[in-house]
């Protein structure tokens, strides 16, 4: 898996991005640039929601970074985590003009959660990854507020090991991230506290 490279534009939002540019200078070659202004500001639309910049990780031993751009709403425990018992909870609101592209929050092994016998208990709307770290911690990403129904489209596989802070969903404009640690974990973020996907620390799980 080659976390999606694809320089300053999720691959999925590439060829909508180079319509509107094209419709753009078409529009100015043949009616003039008065004309050109609706679509450009289209192009300059699609620009800002499916935009994908290179983030640099901190290099934080058992970190678990911010998978999204947005303000954190929640911080609490869940006796009803995605993998069965107690977790701690952090829900973030992400910015629908952040980054298009979610950002795996820890370094590890994408799990199947549907033959972990929990997945009942995340109702049958589950959408998100589950990983193993190196320390046999488990982490959970879960999206929830579909806009017009379209859910988070990952791009890993079960098995698949993956990098902390490396490109793991397009998000397709979802509303809201929750990450599910280890009740042992150390929480470092606070509601209300904005973070960036792949760049700020969230978390930091127990040691060994």
């Amino acid at each position: 898996m080659n976390g999606r490279q694809t320089p300053l534009i999720a691959g999925e939002g590439f060829p909508y991005v180079v319509v509107a540019l094209a419709a753009t200078a078409a529009t100015w070659y043949f009616l003039g640039g008065a004309y050109a202004s609706a679509p450009a500001a289209a192009a300059l639309l699609l620009f800002l929601i499916f935009r994908d910049p290179a983030r640099d990780t901190p290099a934080v031993p058992l970190g678990v970074i911010s998978p999204v751009d947005g303000r954190v709403i929640d911080v609490s425990l869940t006796e009803r985590s995605a993998l069965g018992g107690e977790a701690h909870k952090i829900l973030i609101r992400i910015n629908s003009l952040g980054t298009y592209t979610a950002r795996c929050p820890v370094e590890g092994k994408i799990d199947d959660i549907r033959g972990n016998g929990a997945g009942d208990e995340a109702g049958e709307d589950f959408r998100g990854l589950w990983v193993r770290t190196d320390e046999n911690e488990d982490v959970v990403l879960q999206f929830h507020g579909f806009r017009f129904g379209l859910a988070p489209t990952a791009f890993l596989g079960f098995g698949e090991r993956v990098g902390q802070g490396q490109r793991c969903a397009y998000l397709r404009l979802t509303r809201v991230a929750e990450v599910q640690l280890p009740v042992n974990s150390r929480i470092m973020v606070t509601s209300g506290q904005r973070v960036a996907a792949g760049a700020d620390l969230l978390a930091k799980l127990p040691h060994g």
